[in-house]
């Protein structure tokens, strides 16, 4: 059966649903076009789908498309192979759409300025966009002195992931760098969300996630130095004393430095049982007196 078959209902009379698009790239690529998938199976077509899918609403140009997928060793048949390729994209959104549609593939998948664009037109769902507007919205609640309301967005915006971002995609160089920036934006987040749940006296809630944590990034200094402030919290500080001990030696042994000044300063307020550590306040503050 087509993909638009059956579909005369009263929803496809309203304009709005006939541009209806949901993007997913904060795990496995997902790309709906009024709730049908057009994702192809092949890892060429779905790198690209995946690029514009990140930048959708943007034009991502035939030379970044030719990098991501052949990287160095660019045949000459590039050009049109890729051609090809965004003609396969397009016949599965006219698939996608149904048969009374105003759109057409070219409005959804469009050729502009020496590229292509996707979804030009709205609306748009796409699980990034929601991500970054979640955390810049838990980021500003944090400025604000307002750790419940940052927690909350924090937490809602890193439920959106579902594995790590384009997991099912094969990456070139262009996609890697895009990865990159959202894994990095997701530990930030993490990190913030965990700093604000400190605020809020859930200490001894953090232990067992920042013990994996710390676990999964043993030189990672923020995490450690959340992880020691829990333990010290819930009454812990000799676990705490072994959690720096534990990141000194990754330290020296793996890269032949120290913790850095601040990670020093937690520890000896640690050995001083500093009264400083009991109160509810922002561990960068601490770490920075």
């Amino acid at each position: 059966m087509p993909a638009h078959a059956g579909r005369t209902g009263s929803s496809y009379n309203d304009p709005a649903m006939l541009m209806a698009m949901e993007i997913d790239v904060l795990g496995p690529l997902g790309a709906r076009v009024n709730g049908v998938s057009i994702v192809p199976t092949a890892g060429k077509p779905r790198q690209i789908l995946a690029l514009l899918a990140i930048r959708a609403g943007r034009v991502v140009s035939v030379e970044t498309l030719i990098e991501e997928v052949w990287g160095d060793a660019v045949p000459r048949s590039a050009a049109p192979t890729l051609q090809t390729y965004i003609l396969q994209l397009r016949k599965k959104i006219t698939d996608a759409l149904p048969v009374d549609s105003a759109l057409t593939a070219k409005d959804i998948l469009a050729t502009s300025y020496g590229g292509y664009q996707l979804a030009p037109v709205e609306p748009i769902r796409c699980d990034l966009v929601e991500f970054q507007r979640l955390t810049a919205h838990g980021t500003r609640a944090m400025a604000e002195n307002a750790p419940h309301t940052a927690s909350e967005k924090l937490r809602e915006g890193l439920g959106l992931w579902r594995g790590n971002a384009l997991v099912d995609v094969p990456l070139g160089e262009v996609l890697r760098m895009e990865v990159i920036g959202m894994q990095e934006a997701r530990t930030r987040a993490l990190e913030l969300r965990i700093e604000a749940d400190l605020q809020l006296g859930r200490h001894a809630e953090l232990i067992g996630e920042l013990r994996m944590l710390v676990a999964q990034q043993p030189l990672h200094e923020n995490l450690c130095a959340q992880l020691m402030t829990a333990l010290y919290r819930a009454g812990h500080p000799w676990r705490a004393l072994e959690v720096f001990q534990s990141l000194r030696q990754s330290l020296v042994d793996e890269l032949g430095v120290e913790p850095s000044p601040r990670l020093q300063r937690l520890h000896r307020a640690v050995l001083a049982n500093d009264d400083r550590l009991d109160r509810f306040t922002p561990a960068q503050r601490l770490l920075s007196a």
